[in-house]
Protein backbone atom coordinates (compact mmCIF):
# COMPACT_ATOMS: atom_id res chain seq x y z
CA UNK A 1 0.00 0.00 0.00
CA UNK A 2 1.73 3.16 -1.25
CA UNK A 3 1.08 6.55 0.33
CA UNK A 4 2.16 9.62 -1.64
CA UNK A 5 1.61 13.33 -1.02
CA UNK A 6 1.14 15.48 -4.13
CA UNK A 7 1.16 19.20 -4.87
CA UNK A 8 0.58 21.12 -8.10
CA UNK A 9 1.44 24.68 -9.06
CA UNK A 10 -0.46 26.26 -11.96
CA UNK A 11 0.57 28.78 -14.62
CA UNK A 12 -2.66 30.77 -14.47
CA UNK A 13 -6.21 30.68 -13.08
CA UNK A 14 -7.13 27.68 -15.27
CA UNK A 15 -7.02 24.41 -13.34
CA UNK A 16 -5.64 22.64 -16.42
CA UNK A 17 -2.48 24.80 -16.42
CA UNK A 18 -0.23 22.70 -14.15
CA UNK A 19 3.37 23.92 -14.47
CA UNK A 20 4.93 21.90 -11.65
CA UNK A 21 4.21 18.78 -9.59
CA UNK A 22 5.80 17.70 -6.32
CA UNK A 23 5.55 14.21 -4.83
CA UNK A 24 6.58 12.84 -1.43
CA UNK A 25 6.46 9.12 -0.64
CA UNK A 26 5.63 7.98 2.91
CA UNK A 27 6.84 4.64 4.22
CA UNK A 28 7.00 3.36 7.83
CA UNK A 29 5.92 6.74 9.21
CA UNK A 30 8.52 8.85 7.42
CA UNK A 31 9.14 10.59 4.11
CA UNK A 32 11.51 8.41 2.09
CA UNK A 33 11.57 10.15 -1.31
CA UNK A 34 10.70 13.56 -2.73
CA UNK A 35 10.50 14.41 -6.44
CA UNK A 36 9.63 17.51 -8.41
CA UNK A 37 8.97 17.90 -12.14
CA UNK A 38 8.36 21.05 -14.14
CA UNK A 39 5.49 20.75 -16.60
CA UNK A 40 5.03 22.60 -19.88
CA UNK A 41 1.33 23.67 -19.91
CA UNK A 42 -0.62 23.09 -23.12
CA UNK A 43 -1.40 26.83 -23.12
CA UNK A 44 1.83 28.65 -22.24
CA UNK A 45 -0.01 31.61 -20.67
CA UNK A 46 1.51 32.47 -17.29
CA UNK A 47 -0.27 35.06 -15.13
CA UNK A 48 1.83 37.56 -13.18
CA UNK A 49 -0.26 36.61 -10.09
CA UNK A 50 0.77 32.94 -10.30
CA UNK A 51 4.40 33.77 -11.11
CA UNK A 52 4.49 35.97 -7.98
CA UNK A 53 3.32 32.98 -5.91
CA UNK A 54 5.64 30.21 -7.16
CA UNK A 55 8.30 32.00 -9.22
CA UNK A 56 7.95 29.67 -12.23
CA UNK A 57 8.17 31.51 -15.57
CA UNK A 58 7.44 30.37 -19.15
CA UNK A 59 11.17 30.11 -19.93
CA UNK A 60 11.60 27.71 -16.97
CA UNK A 61 9.24 25.15 -18.55
CA UNK A 62 10.12 25.74 -22.21
CA UNK A 63 11.96 22.40 -22.45
CA UNK A 64 9.82 20.50 -19.91
CA UNK A 65 7.51 17.63 -20.85
CA UNK A 66 3.76 18.15 -20.98
CA UNK A 67 1.40 16.78 -18.32
CA UNK A 68 0.72 13.25 -19.67
CA UNK A 69 4.40 12.45 -20.12
CA UNK A 70 5.35 13.83 -16.69
CA UNK A 71 2.61 11.91 -14.88
CA UNK A 72 3.17 8.70 -16.88
CA UNK A 73 6.63 8.49 -15.27
CA UNK A 74 4.87 7.86 -11.94
CA UNK A 75 1.91 5.79 -13.22
CA UNK A 76 3.07 2.61 -11.41
CA UNK A 77 3.46 4.55 -8.16
CA UNK A 78 -0.06 5.99 -8.39
CA UNK A 79 -1.78 2.69 -9.18
CA UNK A 80 -3.73 1.69 -6.09
CA UNK A 81 -1.99 4.34 -3.96
CA UNK A 82 -3.44 6.48 -1.19
CA UNK A 83 -2.64 10.05 -2.22
CA UNK A 84 -2.69 13.09 0.07
CA UNK A 85 -2.88 16.76 -0.85
CA UNK A 86 -3.13 19.90 1.26
CA UNK A 87 -6.49 21.22 0.08
CA UNK A 88 -7.15 18.14 -2.02
CA UNK A 89 -10.13 19.79 -3.74
CA UNK A 90 -7.69 22.10 -5.55
CA UNK A 91 -4.91 19.63 -6.39
CA UNK A 92 -7.25 16.89 -7.57
CA UNK A 93 -9.24 19.35 -9.70
CA UNK A 94 -5.91 20.34 -11.32
CA UNK A 95 -5.12 16.66 -11.96
CA UNK A 96 -8.59 15.98 -13.42
CA UNK A 97 -8.60 19.17 -15.53
CA UNK A 98 -5.20 18.35 -17.03
CA UNK A 99 -6.28 14.78 -17.82
CA UNK A 100 -9.53 16.11 -19.36
CA UNK A 101 -7.54 18.60 -21.47
CA UNK A 102 -5.49 15.77 -22.94
CA UNK A 103 -8.49 13.42 -23.11
CA UNK A 104 -6.79 10.92 -20.80
CA UNK A 105 -8.56 8.54 -18.38
CA UNK A 106 -8.31 8.99 -14.62
CA UNK A 107 -6.03 6.66 -12.62
CA UNK A 108 -7.61 4.40 -9.98
CA UNK A 109 -6.61 5.74 -6.57
CA UNK A 110 -7.93 7.08 -3.29
CA UNK A 111 -7.01 10.41 -1.74
CA UNK A 112 -7.08 12.31 1.55
CA UNK A 113 -7.04 16.02 2.36
CA UNK A 114 -4.46 17.11 4.94
CA UNK A 115 -6.28 20.44 5.51
CA UNK A 116 -9.39 18.55 6.65
CA UNK A 117 -7.22 16.24 8.82
CA UNK A 118 -5.48 19.21 10.47
CA UNK A 119 -8.80 20.98 11.11
CA UNK A 120 -10.08 17.91 12.97
CA UNK A 121 -6.90 17.23 14.96
CA UNK A 122 -5.71 20.80 15.69
CA UNK A 123 -8.92 22.86 15.74
CA UNK A 124 -7.23 25.49 17.95
CA UNK A 125 -4.97 26.66 15.08
CA UNK A 126 -6.37 29.90 13.66
CA UNK A 127 -5.57 28.75 10.12
CA UNK A 128 -4.67 25.41 8.60
CA UNK A 129 -2.71 26.77 5.64
CA UNK A 130 0.44 24.81 4.90
CA UNK A 131 2.84 27.49 6.18
CA UNK A 132 0.89 27.82 9.47
CA UNK A 133 0.85 24.04 9.88
CA UNK A 134 4.57 23.83 9.11
CA UNK A 135 5.23 26.42 11.85
CA UNK A 136 3.06 24.46 14.29
CA UNK A 137 5.07 21.31 13.51
CA UNK A 138 8.43 23.12 13.66
CA UNK A 139 9.16 22.61 9.95
CA UNK A 140 10.82 25.13 7.66
CA UNK A 141 10.29 25.01 3.91
CA UNK A 142 10.07 27.07 0.73
CA UNK A 143 6.31 27.62 0.36
CA UNK A 144 4.83 27.15 -3.14
CA UNK A 145 7.70 24.96 -4.29
CA UNK A 146 5.76 21.84 -5.30
CA UNK A 147 8.32 19.36 -3.90
CA UNK A 148 8.63 21.17 -0.56
CA UNK A 149 4.86 21.63 -0.28
CA UNK A 150 4.34 17.90 -0.94
CA UNK A 151 6.99 17.00 1.66
CA UNK A 152 5.39 19.24 4.32
CA UNK A 153 1.95 17.84 3.43
CA UNK A 154 3.38 14.34 3.99
CA UNK A 155 4.98 15.37 7.31
CA UNK A 156 1.67 16.91 8.43
CA UNK A 157 -0.19 13.68 7.62
CA UNK A 158 2.41 11.66 9.55
CA UNK A 159 2.02 14.06 12.53
CA UNK A 160 -1.79 13.66 12.38
CA UNK A 161 -1.42 9.86 12.40
CA UNK A 162 0.87 10.13 15.46
CA UNK A 163 -1.56 12.48 17.23
CA UNK A 164 -4.37 9.97 16.63
CA UNK A 165 -2.08 7.06 17.64
CA UNK A 166 -2.65 5.15 14.41
CA UNK A 167 0.16 3.37 12.63
CA UNK A 168 -0.67 4.41 9.05
CA UNK A 169 -1.83 7.63 7.42
CA UNK A 170 -4.52 5.60 5.65
CA UNK A 171 -6.03 4.76 9.08
CA UNK A 172 -6.77 8.45 9.76
CA UNK A 173 -10.16 8.75 7.95
CA UNK A 174 -11.96 6.24 10.17
CA UNK A 175 -10.72 8.11 13.28
CA UNK A 176 -12.01 11.53 12.17
CA UNK A 177 -15.14 10.69 10.17
CA UNK A 178 -13.53 11.39 6.80
CA UNK A 179 -14.89 9.96 3.58
CA UNK A 180 -11.93 9.06 1.41
CA UNK A 181 -11.86 10.72 -2.01
CA UNK A 182 -11.41 8.58 -5.11
CA UNK A 183 -10.41 8.95 -8.72
CA UNK A 184 -11.63 6.20 -11.01
CA UNK A 185 -12.18 5.52 -14.71
CA UNK A 186 -15.63 7.14 -14.80
CA UNK A 187 -15.04 10.13 -12.52
CA UNK A 188 -14.34 10.95 -8.89
CA UNK A 189 -15.71 11.11 -5.35
CA UNK A 190 -14.67 14.11 -3.26
CA UNK A 191 -12.89 13.73 0.07
CA UNK A 192 -15.25 15.02 2.77
CA UNK A 193 -15.53 15.15 6.55
CA UNK A 194 -18.65 14.70 8.62
CA UNK A 195 -19.72 17.86 10.42
CA UNK A 196 -19.88 17.64 14.21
Amino acid sequence: MKTIAIDFETANEQRGSACSVGLAWIEDGRVIRVEERLIRPKDMRFSSFNIAIHGIRPEDVEDASEFPEVMDEFADDFRGATMIAHNAAFDFSVWRSCLDLYRRGYPELSYLCSVKMAQKVWPHLGSHKLNILAGHLGLTFKHHNAAEDAAVCAEAAIAVARALRVSHVRDIPVMIGMRVGRLFAGGYDACTCRKK
